[in-house]
């Protein structure tokens, strides 16, 4: 990726990331907002389908985390499958949301996270991983566009984290969507420190509250309203 190229992607992002988190439909330690919806087919059960398509142009995760320095973050991982088209121009990736901007972690081959191999891929921990560019500190001063988790935790350590998503937002990306405008992603298994996501409706009837009830594309729903999605689990799921 050359440093035009590289300057535009994180200009993009940068805009990108001001606008993330508008509308948004709750679910339990998550939120999901923009084109993203709960779908089967994941790795097994449910997975988190997130698309970049012309409108919103976005699909992510919010995950509710409790406040942390960049060096308490100890785990951070999913499984993923690129399903239309491929990954690319800094799509998917992780955020780190900070007072002085986002920490992006991508997702892909290193250093230029494009040709993701089909099928279920996992990233392995991605705290401690020095693969070149696989941390974005741009945003941050003194920052890099292309920098390591080492690199990171030596200038960035103390910095406190105040949220992390999980965002695809490339459809705009002749590389990330084939031509088409279009790029989709599935992702489970989302580990960060001690907990795991795994997308399943079948956790808690507190999953149905703040329009959690929606997020049910497969089975058992989707639900009529959230009623209905609490007598599923009330009734034993």
């Amino acid at each position: 990726m050359n440093t035009l190229r590289l300057a535009l992607v994180v200009f993009v992002l940068s805009a990108l990331a001001l606008t993330l988190g508008t509308t948004a439909m709750a679910a339990s330690g998550y939120t999901l907002y923009g084109d993203a919806q709960i779908v089967s087919g994941g790795n097994p059960g449910n997975a988190a389908q997130l698309r970049s398509d012309a409108t919103p142009g976005w699909g992510g995760i919010d995950f509710d985390v409790s406040a942390m320095t960049f060096a308490q973050l100890t785990r951070l991982a999913t499984d993923y499958n690129i399903t239309d088209d491929q990954c690319g121009a800094g799509s998917p990736r992780f955020q780190l949301k900070t007072a002085g901007g986002n920490i992006f972690v991508y997702i892909g081959p290193s250093p230029s996270f494009v040709g993701c191999a089909p099928g279920w891929q996992t990233t392995g921990n991605l705290i401690g991983n020095n693969d070149p560019c696989r941390y974005d500190t741009s945003q941050l001063a003194p920052g890099t566009q292309c920098n390591t988790y080492a690199g990171t935790l030596a200038v960035f350590s103390s910095v406190t984290i105040t949220g992390i998503q999980l965002v695809v937002d490339s459809g705009w990306n002749l590389i990330a969507s084939g031509g088409d405008g279009e790029e989709t992603i599935l992702v489970d298994n989302v580990m960060i420190n001690d907990n795991t996501y795994t997308f399943d409706p079948s956790s808690t009837k507190d999953s149905c509250k703040k329009g959690g009830w929606q997020s049910f594309r497969s089975s058992p729903g989707p639900f009529r309203n959230q009623g209905d999605c609490v007598s599923f689990f009330a009734r034993g799921g």
